[in-house]
Order: structure tokens, then sequence, then C-alpha cells
């Protein structure tokens, strides 16, 4: 009997340094390829307060799907692209489905994703299509469940615990190119073969864009960052709110899987082995560990990273005018808080905030405005070039002290509830701009979109 896989792309744009694809191709006759494009789930919009994702982000998407489709021509292969319909949830899954009987398909080949919704597409998939053969694997962390002291449901509460636990683990940075894929079985019996991406064309973005989405330019950026010494002094510059060598800014391709963390892993020794390791190169394998964090957190939590445990229950609306008006504010830029509002216009203007704004960011919406923590959370989905389920959901529970949240039957008087991390917005202020050059930056709402745009990045 003909074996023929079905690869469904998540957040794994990428041919090489894809295990789960080579995998593929060692099983299967035929492949058959399919993305479903990220769009802004119902449920984010409500919080978000936006229809959809936003332009910088939209455009980035896009370009990661065509350089995908791209690559795999060149290894005479297709793509057929699925997007969601945010108000017909089931027509993703149907058209997966209409796939699988029109191609007979018998092994179904995808990423592990933290993602709920990502996780029920694949679950009701196999639940509708109970003879195929599932292989799934994680294939967009540094390691895999079994390689920890411990289960999933024994997740250590704080990163700093996890942390201890597993750096010492060794990270598997071999090289895998793939240089062949199984030929694609006839697309013309499915109505999906000619599906394309919804292909951002709105004015001429593409020339403004800080990043370019796609396996191939993360592989530039890559290379690039590392032919500098950017990361022999990257501990004393990761808290800069701008310039393109101040943080590593591999988070756009790490975020759709353009680049796996193993490969920065094999270029980063690679860059001690020449030029030696300090705090700062151990610095970026140490960020790599919070987004390991938050990625097996979101597997353990599940939904409740999004709808908030029975003592603090979700609210999709905020509950009075004055927190709906502080909202739109924070949206806008235009708080009041100068170094918050000077972020929020870089976001809105280029689709990215480096890691000390949102962390600001996210301290002043929550504690100085009052707001739902959730809010800024799907806000921030719907804009980020670099959302990232796990990281950015994440992190905004972590800020609310939200992330570990003890269940009602479990609360005494004398447990200690979640720490929450509330900034000093001028005393950051004075820390990290000083003399307001970022701020007067951002001034004003026709600020230039220049500040993070640099061919060297791209």
């Amino acid at each position: 009997m003909k074996k023929i896989g079905l690869y469904l792309f998540t957040n794994d744009l990428r041919i090489n340094d894809n295990a789960l694809l080579y995998q593929a191709s060692q099983i299967v006759d035929e492949l058959v390829c399919v993305v479903v494009e990220p769009v802004l789930s119902h449920y984010s919009s409500q919080f978000a307060q936006e229809q959809q994702n936003g332009a910088h982000r939209t455009a980035f998407i896009s370009q990661s799907i065509s350089d995908l489709k791209a690559n795999l021509s060149d290894l005479k292969q297709s793509l057929v692209v699925l997007r969601q319909d945010q108000d017909k949830s089931d027509n993703v899954k149907d058209s997966l489905n209409e796939i699988i009987s029109a191609l007979n398909v018998t092994h179904l080949f995808a990423n592990v994703h933290c993602g709920y919704d990502e996780q029920q597409l694949v679950q009701s998939t196999l639940a509708d299509c109970p003879n195929l053969t599932a292989i799934q694997s994680h294939n967009s962390t540094l390691f895999e469940l079994d390689d920890f002291p411990f289960t999933l449901d024994k997740l250590p509460r704080s990163f700093t615990k996890f942390r201890k636990l597993i750096e010492h683990l060794a990270v598997g940075t071999q090289s895998l190119t793939i240089t062949n894929l199984p030929p694609a079985p006839d697309l013309t019996k499915t109505s999906h073969c000619h599906s394309k991406a919804s292909l951002f064309t709105k004015g001429n973005l593409a020339s403004e864009q800080s990043f370019k989405g796609g396996e191939t330019s993360g592989l530039i950026h890559l290379e690039r960052y590392f032919s500098h010494d950017y990361a022999s002094r990257y501990k004393q510059t990761r808290n800069a709110l701008d310039g393109i060598e101040n943080s590593t800014k591999f988070s756009p391709w790490l975020a759709l899987g353009c680049v796996s963390p193993k490969t920065i892993c094999r270029h980063l020794a690679r860059f001690e082995s020449h030029h030696g390791s300090n705090d700062s190169t151990y610095w970026i394998y140490f960020e790599l560990l919070w987004r390991e964090y938050f990625y097996w957190k979101s597997m353990a939590l599940k939904s409740s990273l999004f709808t908030g445990s029975p003592i603090n229950p979700v609210k999709t609306e905020n509950s009075n005018p004055s927190a709906n008006l502080n909202f739109a504010k924070w949206k806008g830029g235009k708080t009041n808080y100068p170094i918050v509002d000077a972020c929020m216009r870089q976001l809105n203007a280029t689709g990215y905030m480096s890691n000390r704004g949102r962390q600001l960011a996210a301290s002043c919406l929550i504690y100085e405005l009052g707001v739902d923590w959730r809010h800024g959370a799907a806000y921030f989905e719907s804009q980020l070039v670099d959302y990232d389920v796990a990281s950015n959901w994440g992190n905004w529970a972590y800020i609310a002290g939200a992330l570990n949240q003890p269940a009602r039957n479990n609360q005494t008087k004398n447990q200690s509830q979640p720490k929450s991390h509330h900034f000093d917005l001028a005393k950051q202020t004075e820390m990290y701009d000083p003399d307001h050059a970022f701020i007067n930056q951002w001034a004003g709402g026709n600020a230039v979109t220049a500040s993070l745009t640099n061919q060297d990045a791209l």
C-alpha cells in the first residue's frame, strides 16, 4: 500500500534543521505540504478590540509562507495554504479532512504546537480520521520532554528552578540539510490545490519593514549578527530600547520557526569557539531557556493560560468606560507616560518593541491604567512580528502575577499570592532613556519608522 503523508506546517516554516520533515521524507512515498495561515482568532480579536492582525505582522507571515513555498519548489514540492475564517472556526478542519480523504493520506506529520487552538486542530483531525498514523514531535524547542528530569505535571513553577535543572543538558546542534523530498500526490483531486496565502500588498510596506519574513532572510540575519562582536557584549546592551545591534532580533524568525533554536545554538557555539565565551554569550542561551520555559509552561497550562483561573475569571470586555478609554489611549501611545507612549508608537509603526519596552508597556496598562492584562496580550498578538503564543501570553501573565495562579480550592489564608511585577516608570526612564533620545524619536504621531531599519539586519 502506498504511503501518502501530509505535513502540516505551523510554527516550523523551514526546510532545514527540520527533523520532523526529514522523518516524513524517509517514511512516505508521496507528500503533500500544507500550512494554515495564522490569523487573529475571534477570542483574541475581542480582547485586542481589533478585527485582524496588524499590517507588519500580516506582511511578515505572508513573506514567511512565500519563502517556504519557494524553498519547497526548489525541491520539486508545492505548498497548499489554508486560511482560517474567523467567523467559521471549522473551515480549516473541514479543508484538512477533505484533503486527507481526497488524497488517501495515510500519515499526518505535525509539530507539537504549544498553542491551544493549534493542538485542538490536530486532535479534531485525528478524531475525524481515525485511520491516520500521526507522527508528532516538539519541532520548535531545544529539548524533548523526555530529556527533562521531571514530567510535565511537575514542571517547576519558577524559571530559575527550571533553568537550574536543565541548562546543563546537551542541545542537539548537528546541522540537518534536506536535499530531497517525496513527490506530491495529484493535487488536482482536491479543490485546495490552488490555495494561496493572503499576500499583503498595501502600499509599499515591504520597503519600510524592519524584518523580512522567511527562512532565507532569517538565516542571513543569523550569519550577519554573529559576523560582528554583538554577541560578546549582548548582556550589556540587551535592555536598550532601540538599535539593531543591541539585541539579537532573532525572535521574529524564531516565532514562526523560520529558524530553529537549535540552529541559533549551533551558530552561538561556533562564535564562542572562535571568539571565546563570556557572560554575554551565555546570556543569549539564557534567553533561549526563557523561551523554552514559556513553551513548556503553555503546554502545561493549556487553555487556562488565556482564560484565567477560577479566582481571576476572564472578561472579554473591560468593566467600565474608564478602562476602555485607558486601553484605547494605551494602544495609540497617548497615556501621558512618555516612555510607554514611545514604545507603543514604535510598535504601531514597526511591528516590533524591545523586551524592556514590552515589560514597561505591560506594567503601565495593568497597574497605572487598571486594564485587564489579557487585553494587552491580545493587542500585542495582533501587532508583533515576533508574536509567539507562549512567550507573549506567558510574559504578560508573569508581569500580572497570573502565571502561577493557585486554584480556588487550594487557597489558604497563609498561602502567598503570585508575585506581580510593577515597574516604576520614572526610574526605568532614567535607567534606559536618561536623555529622552528614544522618547523624542517617537514623539508625536508621525514618528519615522526608520529606527529599526538597518540593511545589515537583513
